[in-house]
């Protein structure tokens, strides 16, 4: 077998694997990108851009009804079969000819097959005809293949040919009725983006929704939720899943009974790397693949990992940082360049520990960065917590007649830095970027404070948040002086 030298090999050819190559190639590299499904991956096609597509429509709907004058013009109900079509031009129509046209555009080599490793620096490609291409990488390979979902080993469930998020996200005719497992980001977001098209949705969370955010987050949007028609079941096991003439049935722990067209499951994810050839350089196919903060696995000197296959946060904004160092840290390495791996240096990705930005398109929406009040007292911080409503904020009062939100800041109250914050309401997640940037640059409290929000902007929240910790301080220190 004739073997092709690139200087990096990338198995997986989405988003976060794109931006490793075009990382080393601006750095003077030759990277070749292995895919064999769309080239720009989950987010581009199952993920990211069709769910939102299917969530903006009857969002803008509310929106509008939210606002006296405007809520008399609308009338009707959401197109669905409009917003399927619109989904289907923001996705291509599942073609990814424009991302291989961008590939070329950058000078980045595409080989289509599946990629497993065969050995050190060795990387076979199977192609769809049975062909195979041996490739060797003169400096690194980057696996980035993701993740797929987990579908949880409940009695009847895999039988029943549940819905994964794929599913949900192409679907081509909208079920009357849908069951969804997971109170998730993606079990939520689904669940507000079907009750918007028309369906009758029911979501069973196992524990809380939302559960790994601050606990007033899942409070809000069950309530939403609920408003929107949808039955919200919390601290819901499954005891079985069958399926029936009319769709599928689910029985509950509780002996509750529910029926529905279809069933969604949405209880997490698994790393795809159970058939790249982990066995071949001594990892275990199926594991995550934990990194030092380079990117680079343990043990090796030329094996390198980004994206979910990580476990650090899977995220694609976060997937795509970590590429960017993972591009800039091969070719330092490739160059002889000295490499900046100390914390926020430039070769390193410390951000993936507390300062992960994300954004949850529920309505309302809920956007966070950093620690919670919980994560940040389990890792030993001394805090304090500032809570304001974002409903008595002006910009609030203008944007929407009974806008409902809540914030909340968490500092630490050692170095009055920030460490957290949560926005649930409209629209919040355009605010984030603000509180990402005070926490990565670890902006002193007191400083913060000339950081002016103009009025009257929804921004003003952030006035609010240091005026509620700062009293908090004083009452404090009252009580140490009595």
């Amino acid at each position: 077998m004739e073997e092709v030298e690139y200087d990096v090999v990338i198995i997986g050819g989405g988003a976060v694997a794109e931006n490793v190559a075009e990382r080393a190639v601006q750095g003077g590299l030759t990277a070749v990108l292995i895919e064999h499904e769309l080239v720009g991956g989950e987010c581009s096609f199952w993920a990211c851009i069709p769910s939102k597509a299917l969530l903006r429509p009857a969002r803008s709907l509310r929106e509008a009804r939210a606002v006296d004058g405007a809520a008399q013009a609308v009338s009707g109900q959401v197109d669905v079969e409009a917003v399927l079509r619109r989904r289907d031009r923001l996705v291509y129509d599942w073609s990814d000819q424009s991302q291989v046209d961008w590939v070329d555009g950058a000078g980045i080599s595409l080989i289509r097959g599946h990629g497993r490793l065969a050995g050190a620096k060795r990387v076979i490609v199977a192609a769809a005809d049975g062909s195979e291409t041996q490739l060797y990488a003169r400096h690194a390979v980057v696996i980035s293949t993701g993740s797929d979902p987990v579908v949880p080993d409940i009695p009847g469930l895999r039988a029943s040919e549940p819905w994964t998020s794929r599913d949900a996200t192409s679907v081509e005719h909208v079920p009357d009725s849908l069951v969804i497992l997971g109170g998730g980001v993606v079990g939520t977001e689904m669940a507000t983006a079907y009750a918007g098209l028309g369906c009758a949705v029911t979501l069973i969370a196992r524990g809380d929704v939302l559960s790994g955010m601050e606990p007033f987050a899942g409070e809000l949007v069950s309530d939403s939720l609920r408003s929107m028609g949808v039955d919200v079941h919390r601290n819901s096991g499954i005891a079985r899943v069958s399926r029936t003439e009319e769709g599928v049935l689910v029985e509950t722990d509780a002996g509750e009974s529910l029926n529905a067209d279809q069933i969604l499951v949405a209880t997490g994810r698994r790393p795809r790397t159970d058939a790249i050839g982990l066995e071949t350089v001594g990892l275990e196919p199926g594991d995550w693949l934990p990194t030092d903060d380079t990117m680079r696995l343990p043990g090796f000197d030329w094996l390198y990992a980004v994206g979910d296959v990580t476990h650090r946060a899977l995220l694609t904004h976060q997937g795509k940082y970590q590429a960017r160092i993972a591009g800039d840290v091969i070719a330092a390495r490739a160059e002889g360049d000295d490499v900046d791996d100390q914390p926020w240096g430039a070769h390193a990705a410390t951000a993936d520990r507390e300062a992960v930005p994300q954004v949850t398109f529920t309505e309302p929406e809920v956007a966070s960065v950093g620690l919670t009040e919980a994560a940040a007292r389990k890792a030993g911080y001394r805090v304090s917590v500032a809570d304001y409503d974002i409903g008595w904020v002006a910009g609030a009062v203008v944007r929407a007649d009974g806008y409902s939100g809540r914030a909340r800041m968490v500092v630490d109250d050692d170095r009055r830095v920030i460490l957290g914050v949560t926005l649930v309401g409209p629209d919040v997640g355009d605010m984030l970027h603000a509180a990402t940037t005070a926490i990565v640059g670890e902006i002193p409290i007191d400083r913060l404070w000339h950081a002016v929000p103009s009025y009257p902007t929804v921004s003003e929240i952030w006035l609010r948040l240091l005026e509620t910790y700062r009293l908090d301080q004083r009452k404090k220190s009252q009580r140490k002086a009595e």
